[in-house]
């Protein structure tokens, strides 16, 4: 019997993988408003992030660790998350953690997730806690790459191992990807590093700041395409498949 390996883009960086039994779930951001961001696309379903099994904190933005989406989740909720963050959660009242440092693995039979480099800002604001940036490895019957937010890195070549499923960052939040985000054609050529069977471009068309995301403005629509455009001259051979904010695909 053929093992259901499903993924479901919720909108920004936050995913739902289904794999080998487990329901992981990424970079939590459920809410309407999150600081000086509207979401634009319709509301998070609840339904799919019931039971899950496991949740991956890449780094500290507001926008990618949000303690009031980790808290629908149930304070007992496991999460893993780079080196210096557990302290932020703690004092929010979560305590089921697993603390990485780049190449640490963590196993939750029959999956096994590899905290990987991600080259970002560590900064949760200006005058904020510092912890690590990690992108993650999830690797059981099929393999997948979750960046978080990077910057184009020469070293994603050495992530590339019969990769199944990447998910690239193709954007930021706002009318320019911003610092130390991927534009649609660097997105592009990480593939030619990565050289995934099958790419999804991620952190677009979510959320934008208060004022604005009302209008639909280019940015919230045009960064999957142009990143598939350049896809196809700088890595012909990788099969790239764009997901609006709750739909799925079977991989």
């Amino acid at each position: 019997m053929t093992k259901l390996r499903r993924l479901t883009y919720l909108g920004h960086s936050t995913l739902l993988i289904e794999m080998d039994g487990l329901r992981i779930l990424t970079d939590p951001l459920l809410r309407a408003r999150v600081t000086f961001l509207l979401r634009a696309s319709p509301p998070v379903d609840p339904q799919l992030y019931q039971n899950i099994d496991l949740v991956l904190i890449s780094h500290l933005h507001y926008d990618h660790l949000d303690i009031p989406s980790l808290r629908l989740l149930g304070r007992q909720i496991k999460l893993v998350v780079p080196n210096g963050a557990a302290p932020v959660l703690r004092r929010a009242g979560f305590d089921n953690l697993v603390e990485l440092r780049a190449g640490d693995i963590h196993s939750l039979n029959p999956v096994a997730i590899q905290a990987v480099f991600a080259d970002h800002a560590r900064s949760r604001g200006p005058f904020g806690a510092q912890a690590d940036c990690l992108g993650y490895l999830i690797r059981g019957s099929a393999s997948a790459y979750f960046p978080g937010d990077t910057r184009l890195f020469s070293g994603m070549a050495n992530l590339a191992d019969a990769l199944d499923l990447a998910l690239i960052p193709v954007w930021g939040w706002g009318y320019a990807p911003g610092v130390k985000h991927m534009t649609p054609r660097q997105a592009a050529e990480s593939l030619r590093l990565l050289r995934p069977r099958l790419a999804v471009p991620i952190h677009w068309g979510s959320y934008a700041p208060l004022g604005i995301a009302q209008f639909n403005p280019a940015f919230l629509r045009f960064p999957p395409h142009d990143f598939i455009m350049h896809a196809r001259q700088s890595a012909p051979q990788v099969q790239t498949r764009i997901l609006l904010p709750g739909e799925s695909l079977e991989f």
